[in-house]
């Protein structure tokens, strides 16, 4: 996979992708809104089984009580923990389709370095032209595609520079501010 300031190019199609409001960077830290750069890996797959079947083996569901970890200063950091959890977190089980599916990059992943970003997902977009916290978002049916093709370790190749906003501006108009609970 290869991010373009076209889309992202994987298996022979190109794919329209809303990347982070703050752009790409290669001084990814937590809370910057951006994409870090680089070259990132697809180690797991979650998705909603109430809402679809697995899109392939290896995807792992989502359960009713799995949350991420986005506080640096907490042990769990940037890894899947389950409810209660009092530190900062986002929910893997949304209201909204955003996490239906989530495929999940190696950035900061496993083993996490305090600050350095958490949460590099690649999961459904809000709408076209909506940046998202630093993850890449797709429209739906594209990410169940993406989702029915990768395998386990496929790399994704995030270039320097792709410049903020590069990739937004096929939705028009600015999107609301971001809560700090709402990493998506």
């Amino acid at each position: 996979m290869l991010l373009t300031p076209t889309g992202l190019l994987f298996h022979g199609r190109r794919f329209p992708v809303e990347i982070g409001r703050g752009g790409v960077t290669s001084d990814k830290r937590e809370g910057d809104g951006a994409t870090p750069a680089g070259r990132l890996h697809i180690l797991r797959m979650f998705y909603r089984p109430d809402r679809l079947s697995p899109p392939q083996p290896w995807a792992e569901p989502i359960g009713p009580r799995d949350l991420w970890c986005d506080a640096p200063d907490h042990p769990d950091y940037n890894q899947r923990v389950k409810m209660p959890f009092a530190a900062s977190h986002e929910a893997m089980r949304r209201a909204d389709p955003l996490y239906d599916i989530v495929l999940i990059t190696d950035w900061n992943y496993p083993e996490a370095i305090p600050g350095k970003g958490s949460a590099i997902f690649l999961h459904q977009r809000r709408r076209a032209g909506y940046p998202t916290a630093g993850c890449l978002a797709f429209r739906r049916d594209h990410l169940i595609w993406i989702a029915q093709r990768i395998a386990p370790g496929e790399a994704l190749d995030i270039p320097l520079p792709l410049g903020k906003n590069i990739l937004r501006g096929s939705g028009g108009g600015k999107p609301p501010a971001f809560s700090i609970r709402d990493k998506a």
